[in-house]
């Protein structure tokens, strides 16, 4: 990998391939304003960028700054490998990958005008007017202005007037929210994994009694809750199993370890050094990077890694008594 430790530009472009950036892509002047940078691969840049298209051919690569694409962010839809940003990521334009064989990892915040994504991993939330996800994992929430699309996602929660989703949805949290009704394709599963034993299935254990999966049924756990500000009132749906995880003063939460385990997925880049789970089943350590976490989840999420179903129904006689 070549060593550069500054960039200059000769035109409105500058192309990277096999390189090592060790400074900042920042504009210094108005004119610098509508340079494109281009990834071709094995590229990292160790700084923050500035650019008016930010193009990622193939990976892998990287960017340990914060990265700032004023028209769009874009991966080829043919890349394979990694592509990792390690800070905050924002486009007033769209952030787009569809590639199938290329995992795009954000440790941090994404927030754009448009964020369609497949095969991505989100250590934090996304903001956006409209969201199209394929396959991905969002630790934090998904908030759309406008509407939101979600197929095979594992997300913390998600809120936006209009929501549609197929294939299999694990929510982090009890529930998420829309302002019109959930719209479903046939077959669409939704489940949420608050009171899955995530900590014991990560070091290959067996789960703790009484965790699991909580199935969501689209129409008997919809809830309406009417919103008052002034003279205008807005109507949200909330769809959540919040009144089964009351069974959750029955077990050991702490147990769980989920707010241990997502803290340090979502404080990746900023902790001085990385915590663990202690010893998995075999002895070895269980490191809680940002590379084992996203894996674990896409494995959750495939049905690599089985997470068995809760009913969440408890009686009152059991629920006092504990």
């Amino acid at each position: 990998m070549n060593e550069l430790a500054e960039i200059r530009f000769a035109d409105n472009r500058v192309v990277l391939e096999d390189n090592l950036v060790k400074s900042a892509i920042l504009p210094r002047v108005a004119a610098e304003l509508d340079r494109d940078i281009i990834i071709k691969s094995n590229s990292v840049i160790e700084g923050a960028v500035y650019a008016r298209n930010f193009l990622v051919e193939d990976g892998p690569a990287r960017v340990g700054g914060a990265v700032f694409a004023q028209l769009e962010l874009h991966v080829n839809s043919d890349a394979r490998g990694t592509v990792t940003f390690d800070h905050s990521v924002g486009s007033a334009g769209a952030i787009v990958s569809h590639a199938p064989g290329c995992r795009l990892e954000f440790l941090a915040d994404v927030n754009a005008r448009q964020v369609r994504l497949r095969n991505s991993y989100v250590a934090a939330s996304i903001f956006a007017d409209e969201v199209v996800l394929e396959d991905c994992v969002v630790i934090g929430g998904v908030f759309a202005t406008r509407r939101l699309e979600m197929s095979d996602c594992l997300v913390g929660t998600f809120n936006a007037p209009s929501v549609r989703a197929a294939q299999k949805i694990y929510l982090l949290l009890p529930g998420g929210f829309t302002v019109e009704p959930l719209s479903c394709q046939p077959g669409t599963e939704f489940y949420s994994i608050a009171l899955a034993d995530l900590g014991a299935l990560m070091r290959g254990e067996a789960e703790a009694e009484n965790s699991g999966k909580i199935p969501i049924n689209i129409e008997e756990d919809e809830q309406h809750s009417v919103l008052v500000d002034g003279d205008t009132q807005q109507t949200l749906r909330s769809y959540s199993v919040s009144g089964k995880v009351l069974a959750a003063d029955i077990m050991d939460l702490d147990r769980l370890q989920h707010h241990f385990l997502f803290t340090a997925a979502a404080l990746g880049p900023q902790l001085l050094h990385s915590y663990d789970l202690g010893q998995d089943v075999n002895g070895e350590v269980v490191n809680l990077t940002p590379e084992r976490i996203s894996s674990f989840l896409f494995d959750v999420l495939h049905g690599k890694i089985g997470v068995s179903t809760l009913s969440g129904n408890f009686t009152l006689s059991e629920f006092a008594n504990n």
